[in-house]
């Protein structure tokens, strides 16, 4: 089933019809996060703030797991809430799980709400390969795709390689909006 060619109400992809998204061949694809994967996604998330963690020198180990465990909650709450019908997918390589990506989509646009993959596997080609997968979904949809991300970030680079300008900012986030030709 070609995941491209079905829609609900013109809008996302039918995930619920198809829990995984071939990105390249079989090697990386999307599968859709179910009751199983809260502690890899708070794996993946409390990875991503490591170096943010790192520069926290008065907490034990046990307060900052504990830290992210709650800001991992509290995210993922707000997620839920604010964006009931948004897709939650995991990444995969080689059906190994290794990150995750959040996306939203509306009527002309596709939110990336959430990009994160697992520390030793960034820099390896697997966000070019997502970011341009979303970005080929958005062009044949004729939407934009907007994300936020902080402006020290090194991912920012990739934005704006593949093509993102920042568009707004909101409290400490850029807000980076690409268009579609």
């Amino acid at each position: 089933m070609d995941i491209n060619s079905i829609a609900v109400s013109g809008r996302s992809p039918v995930a619920i019809a198809c829990p995984y998204i071939s990105i390249d061949g079989d090697a990386l694809r999307l599968r859709l996060v179910d009751s199983t994967d809260r502690a890899f996604l708070q794996r993946v998330y409390a990875q991503s703030r490591a170096d943010e963690m790192a520069k926290v020198s008065h907490w034990s180990d046990v307060q900052k797991a504990e830290f992210l465990r709650f800001q991992f909650d509290a995210q993922d709450a707000h997620y839920r809430a604010h964006y009931p019908d948004a897709e939650f997918w995991v990444v995969q390589w080689h059906k190994q799980d290794i990150g995750r990506l959040y996306l939203h989509h509306s009527e002309d646009d596709i939110r990336v709400m959430d990009i994160a993959l697992l520390s030793p596997l960034r820099g390896q080609g697997f966000g070019s390969q997502l970011m341009q997968w979303i970005l080929s979904m958005a062009e044949r949809q004729n939407k934009s795709v907007s994300l936020h991300v902080e402006p020290e970030n090194p991912a920012k680079r990739l934005y704006l390689s593949l093509g993102f300008e920042v568009c707004g900012e909101i409290s400490f986030y850029q807000r980076m909006c690409w268009l579609p030709n």
